[in-house]
């Protein structure tokens, strides 16, 4: 009963997880546009570094950008924080509830690391906290004054992360990880830097000082970094579900290109936003597009092949089936941690099979997602074979 239960939770938090990243990336997204798209004027008050002009919902809206801070703070003020902290707990609490609950299924792979629950679960929240001092260590050092520099080094530090992990966990635990640390980089930044910052600000022109420049140079080298690393977040937390891009022999290379990919379609919105045109806006789809294709065919799994004279009979699938697969995907499963068959998928017989067999061959012998973990320690042979029974129906 415990595992119903952990499913409800599983879904809610998911739930919230979705509804908060979208709030805090959709304002995220807006105030690059908002930051980039503002215009000078010569009516603008002392301080100001630009207004916008939009429309939106039936009504006009008329934004101004203060370089430092207004001579004096209204009576409301708005904080954009509590979407990126939710985001940020929520997602947490999903890592705990799939991949803590469920180590030995989800975070455990025994042909990687034998690892206890106990050294996983330590080695995963040791490498978040680490992964913050490191980034937060890198910005504060000189490098950090050039933003391409300091750029360079963050993007090294992700594709180390990325070689780490896959040394020490499952394939789908790595590249979640990933995401992982680099999302806690992200919130990091807002919590410790961005908001702080703010608000010494504001106690400054309370207090009727002038406010730090350095102050909001700071947040705004943080801010950079959050808008160019939201998208390949967001594909390392939606790759769980496509087994074909955690389950190549290097992880690494794949972030690499990730996260280059995502930076390189950033750069074509920011410098829209800002008005260039010209090569400056044409150059990124094409070489994204590249980068994605070549993605694609490295990450290509090699075609199934059994020797010639080797025939495989329907009772011989029907025990591998029933030994790796219907642990989980059965009506009512005895794999601990399962309450019910994932994605509503049964495979007690050869017609489940025979049904499913797309999706079997994508999961189990394509790639070597399932079975999870491969805690039933299915051999290479043992995929071969069930890939020639599925090609030949």
């Amino acid at each position: 009963m415990a595992d119903y239960w952990i499913e409800w939770v599983s879904l809610l938090l998911r739930w919230l997880h979705v509804i908060t990243a979208i709030a805090w990336i959709g304002s995220s997204f807006y105030f690059v546009w908002l930051d980039l798209s503002l215009r000078k004027a010569e009516h603008l008050p002392k301080g100001v570094h630009g207004e916008s002009w939009s429309v939106h919902g039936g009504g006009f809206y008329h934004v101004r950008k203060y370089l430092v801070a207004p001579e004096a703070m209204p009576k409301e003020l708005h904080w954009f924080k509590y979407e990126s902290y939710f985001t940020w707990i929520s997602g947490f609490s999903l890592l705990v509830v799939t991949y803590y609950w469920g180590a030995q299924v989800f975070l455990i792979d025994p042909s990687v690391a034998d690892l206890s629950i106990q050294q996983a679960v330590g080695l995963s929240l040791g490498s978040l906290a680490a992964g913050w001092i490191i980034y937060d260590g890198l910005c504060k050092t000189p490098a950090g004054k050039d933003l391409r520099v300091l750029g360079l080094l963050v993007y090294a530090v992700v594709v180390l992360a990325a070689y780490g992990f896959s040394e020490i966990f499952s394939s789908r635990a790595a590249l979640l990880h990933v995401g992982a640390l680099v999302a806690t980089w992200m919130t990091g930044n807002v919590f410790f830097i961005i908001i702080p910052n703010q608000k010494k600000v504001v106690a400054s022109l309370n207090q009727g000082k002038t406010p730090d420049p350095a102050l909001g140079l700071q947040a705004k080298q943080r801010s950079t970094h959050n808008n160019y690393l939201t998208l390949p977040v967001l594909f390392m937390m939606l790759s769980n579900h496509y087994p074909m891009t955690f389950v190549g022999e290097d992880l690494w290379i794949l972030v690499a290109l990730v996260v280059l990919i995502g930076a390189i379609i950033r750069d074509y919105f920011n410098a829209g936003h800002a008005g260039a045109n010209g090569f400056r806006v044409r150059w990124q789809w094409p070489v994204a597009s590249v980068l994605v294709l070549t993605l694609a065919f490295w990450a290509k799994p090699p075609s199934v092949a059994l020797e010639a004279s080797y025939r495989i009979n329907d009772n011989e699938v029907q025990m591998l089936v029933t030994t790796h697969c219907t642990g989980c995907h059965a009506a009512q499963p005895t794999t601990p941690g399962f309450f019910s068959p994932p994605k509503g998928v049964i495979l007690e017989t050869l017609a489940d099979v025979e049904k499913y067999k797309q999706q079997i061959y994508a999961q189990s012998v394509a790639s070597r997602a399932m079975p999870p973990g491969n805690m039933t320690q299915m051999t290479q042979e043992e995929r071969e074979i069930l890939g020639g029974w599925i090609e030949n129906h």
